[in-house]
């Protein structure tokens, strides 16, 4: 029972009922409010704790048990009633301090890419204000618990990262629990962002059972709102409920025996320049590499993105050559009619007795000029080229510039020629062998969970459904960094999320099959194109894939029967999150207005 104060009746008098915690809490309001709360070193401290935590429980370190723990400092600045003195500032900082280490891989591309680093890490770096400025405006607004408003709005802002600005779907709460294979099985009804929210809720019921003697450094006075001990119990549980449906989830899983697949990796550094002799090399490993996988008879034969360093070039056969001329310059006629590239790629696929995808520039003459794609080519050993795909979602600053025309002064902060950009896809490929249907994604796209599930989903008006996403990824820009692990990590939840296998054919690896319930599979055969002696995709001694290295890996993909309401019905739940998360921030916009 709670003790009930009552004050006389006069001007300036309490409201009378009011508890004691209450009355305490209002003094303790007050007094902040007039020495200008707490110091700014307080949120500098919270923020910047957050930051390291979330920073250790990704790659490279990957301890990732920390992840659950991770955003509690920072739901911490949200129960404070009085904001820190510059605590958005301070926030901000504590952002920067993750998103610089975190995305320190991207620099290893250019010289010119320390600036999309900088500009990419100061602009993800708003979430962590953000975040805290929106649940404030929840909690001590609108009066919504911490452990509502705090998962709701992570996930909003996840959900707006994946698409404002071409999106970057990249360091989810959910992506450190890639092992955890229970855990993540919700991602088929809600994507990953379900797993964040569940994580969110749990640093958020911990966050609410803190004492409030721990907020009374370095000096005392601080209102917070108290302790509460039921969302510990909600938080609980949630966590028990996914973990139950994980668990009967990967129970109905009876995989099916798919294609048997190669994919090749090779060796390569990615580079703006490189030399024309390093064209016939990097052809001519992964012949070598395709050789070795041979006599493990695959039936589908991977290369990565770009690997075939020479474009396949087309244009309309009715024009002659002095159209041709007319129309592009720069290109020599006989280029257009050449067909030895193409009919390497068929003579190869004939050889091997497998089918073929390869990576490769396609660059088409047409009425409205040239177009160039950075394409995924379909060869059968039967009936020769049967399909092309070209990359939908291209990178800013690696694929194409954006703002070229609005600010045509950018070009100058770039190692970019004018005029520089691939041509974007317009829709999604199949590409059928046999019995199977297998959907191509490249580079960055098996990271954007709602493209690739348009992607599998695009033909979900026929009959049968796609039966693996293939993934053709070029990671020589980042030289071996932890980028290549949580590139794979990432790529695993779309396997889970659309109940299809994934096949990640790598230069420079981490090439590997993901079964439908986003376990990263050890190969059947996994063979060492240096000749160092590896034998299996990781290294025995400290279980770390191993990268930077020409190697083939075989598999047979095991086929997923299962259905999922993610490809049915898309990200209808992060879009509640982000719905919830703007109307919290409208509101506080239209009280402060109408105030």
């Amino acid at each position: 029972m709670s003790l009930v104060v009552s004050t006389p009746p006069h001007a300036n008098a309490a409201p009378p009922d009011r508890t004691v915690q209450e009355i305490i809490t209002e003094a303790r309001v007050r007094q902040q409010a007039a020495r200008g709360g707490a110091p700014f070193r307080n949120g500098l401290v919270l923020s910047v704790s957050t930051a390291v935590l979330l920073w250790l429980s990704f790659m490279p370190v990957n301890f990732s048990p920390l992840a659950w723990i991770a955003p509690v400092p920072l739901m911490l600045l949200v129960r404070l009633v009085q904001p820190t003195r510059r605590m958005y500032v301070a926030c901000y900082l504590g952002g920067l301090a993750f998103f610089l280490p975190a995305l320190q891989w991207m620099r290893l591309g250019d010289p010119a890419m320390y600036l999309a680093w900088g500009l990419l890490a100061a602009y993800l770096a708003f979430s962590f204000p953000i975040f805290v400025a929106v649940t404030r405006v929840a909690v001590h607004r609108f009066g919504v618990p911490l452990a509502i408003a705090a998962p709701a709005v992570w996930v909003g802002l996840d959900y707006a990262k994946a698409h404002v600005m071409t999106g970057f779907a990249w360091y989810f709460l959910a992506h450190t629990q890639y092992r955890w294979l229970e855990l993540i099985q919700i991602s088929d009804l809600v994507g990953a962002y379900g797993v964040t929210f569940v994580m969110a809720l749990a640093a958020a019921a911990l966050a609410g059972v803190v004492p409030e003697c721990w907020f009374q450094f370095p000096k005392p006075g601080f209102a917070v709102i108290p302790p509460r001990i039921t969302p510990v119990f909600v938080s609980l549980a949630v966590c028990i409920a996914v973990l139950g449906y994980g668990f009967v989830r990967r129970h109905q899983a009876i995989f099916e025996a798919g294609p048997r697949v190669a994919l090749i990796q090779g060796n390569f550094i990615a580079s703006l320049r490189i030399p024309d002799e390093d064209y016939n090399k990097t052809f001519q490993t992964h012949l070598k590499l395709t050789a070795y996988a041979v006599r493990e008879q695959p039936d589908v034969i991977i290369w990565p993105e770009g690997m075939v360093r020479w474009p396949l070039m087309s244009a309309p056969p009715e024009l002659s050559a002095e159209e041709l001329r007319q129309r592009e310059p720069r290109v020599p006629p006989d280029l257009w009619r050449d067909t030895g590239i193409r009919d390497a790629l068929v003579r190869e696929s004939q050889r091997t007795g497998a089918a073929m995808i390869y990576g490769i520039e396609c660059v088409d003459l047409s009425d409205d000029g040239l177009r160039t794609s950075n394409s995924a080519v379909f060869v059968r050993p039967d009936t020769g080229v049967a399909g092309r795909y070209d990359k939908i979602h291209l990178v800013p600053f690696g694929e194409y510039l954006p703002f070229q025309r609005a600010l045509p002064w950018l070009i100058h902060f770039t190692p970019y020629p004018a005029g520089f950009g691939l041509t974007p896809g317009q829709h999604a490929a199949v590409f059928e062998y046999r019995n199977w249907r297998m959907a191509p994604v490249i580079c960055f796209e098996d990271t954007v969970p709602h493209l690739v599930r348009q992607i599998v989903g695009a033909d979900g008006h026929r009959e049968r459904p796609v039966d693996l996403i293939v993934n053709l990824t070029n990671d020589g820009w980042f030289r071996g960094s932890s980028e290549l692990d949580q590139h794979l990590i990432t790529a695993a939840f779309r396997a889970v999320e659309c109940r299809t296998p994934v096949v990640r054919a790598v230069n420079t690896g981490i090439s590997a099959v993901i079964d439908g319930d986003g376990a990263i599979l050890d190969p059947d055969v996994f063979i060492d194109g240096d000749n160092q002696g590896r034998k299996t995709a990781r290294d025995p001694k400290t279980g770390r894939w191993h990268k930077q290295l020409n190697a083939a890996v075989v598999q047979t993909v095991p086929l997923d029967p299962r259905s999922s309401l993610y490809v049915l019905c898309g990200d209808w739940f992060a879009m509640l999150c982000a719905a919830a998360t703007l109307f919290w921030t409208g509101g506080a916009w239209f009280r402060r207005r109408a105030s």
